[in-house]
């Protein structure tokens, strides 16, 4: 274990301990094996929200945003979109990355393909999806067999049942249509995180809030591509947001199950109590909402036994 990743996880051990003492019991993190797997799923966790900020301060090369080709990547797009003045394609790029997802095997195939529109036209821009939706859905439901060539194809884990499909419901025409509709109905991207702050006196946590609830309009767009979406913004410094709360469901799976492992002690706790209990430890532990809940959703599928989970 490198040096500063070991001070990282005896810092997190000695706040875990303070925190069960001082503030939150932890049933779930008293055996040796189960804390040491949590340490280091919170560890993964605390990397990956780092990653995003130290990407975003190197030089990208311009073909990470070629939709032609191979060495394209949604967020550096995103970032290097950003930087040319583009806000809209910036958070557009977000919308994708976070829509598909990164296939374990093909990568960002999905979305460097529907982007770049297979080389037939310009790319799908967010300004092309605003003023031609019918030809979008058009064109998706005509090259929907083509996107789905071969083995090596999908998803990515979070949007894994999602379906390519421009016209049914629910599917990859709804969600950018509807995703579309929501930006364009409060003036664009930068207007819309402008005005959740407004109505949110400028509280970052309420104006997450305000978009999360809002962003129910967007098609298949439920718990997880919401959280995934702002948080991904939040990262990028697009918007002065950040989750005030873990957004957990009612799912029996994913962080809920996690945070059930770490905090009940026989008695089952309401989601509003998991949530007030998981603020807290985050709190007594300095880490944020994303941290708390990524590292619960892994910890949780095994606490006995680590996994490197690339996100």
């Amino acid at each position: 274990m490198r040096l500063k990743v070991s001070q990282l996880y005896h810092e997190i051990d000695a706040r875990l301990t303070a925190c069960h003492e001082r503030a939150v019991p932890l049933p779930g993190v008293q055996n040796p094996t189960r804390r040491d797997t949590y340490i280091r799923q919170l560890i993964d966790s605390i990397r990956r929200v780092q990653f995003v900020s130290a990407v975003a301060n190197r030089d990208i090369h311009a073909d990470r945003a070629n939709g032609s080709s191979s060495l394209f990547d949604p967020i550096r797009a995103a970032i290097l979109k950003r930087r040319a003045g583009h806000f809209d394609d910036a958070c557009w790029l977000v919308f994708l990355f976070v829509h598909f997802g990164r296939h374990p095997r093909s990568g960002y195939r999905y979305t460097r393909d529907v982007y770049g529109a297979l080389g037939q036209r310009g790319p799908w821009t967010f300004e092309q999806v605003s003023s031609h939706p019918d030809e979008l859905r058009a064109w998706l439901d005509a090259n929907e067999a083509h996107l789905k060539r071969g083995s090596n194809r999908g998803f990515g884990n979070h949007r894994k049942y999602l379906s390519m499909s421009g016209s049914k419901p629910n599917g990859t025409g709804d969600a950018f249509v509807t995703y579309a509709q929501w930006v364009n109905a409060h003036g664009g991207h930068q207007n819309l995180f402008d005005l959740a702050l407004h109505f949110s006196d400028g509280s970052p946590e309420a104006a997450f809030e305000w978009l999360y609830r809002s962003m129910r309009s967007v098609a298949s767009f439920g718990r997880i591509g919401r959280f995934d979406y702002l948080t991904m913004i939040q990262k990028l410094h697009f918007a002065n947001i950040r989750p005030g709360r873990p957004y957990f469901d009612g799912s029996t799976k994913g962080p809920n199950s996690g945070a059930r492992k770490l905090l009940e002690s026989g008695a089952t706790l309401s989601i509003a109590e998991l949530e007030r209990r998981t603020t807290l430890v985050g709190s007594a532990l300095s880490v944020g909402m994303q941290e708390m809940e990524d590292s619960l959703c892994n910890w949780g599928k095994d606490p006995n036994s680590y996994t490197y989970f690339k996100g």
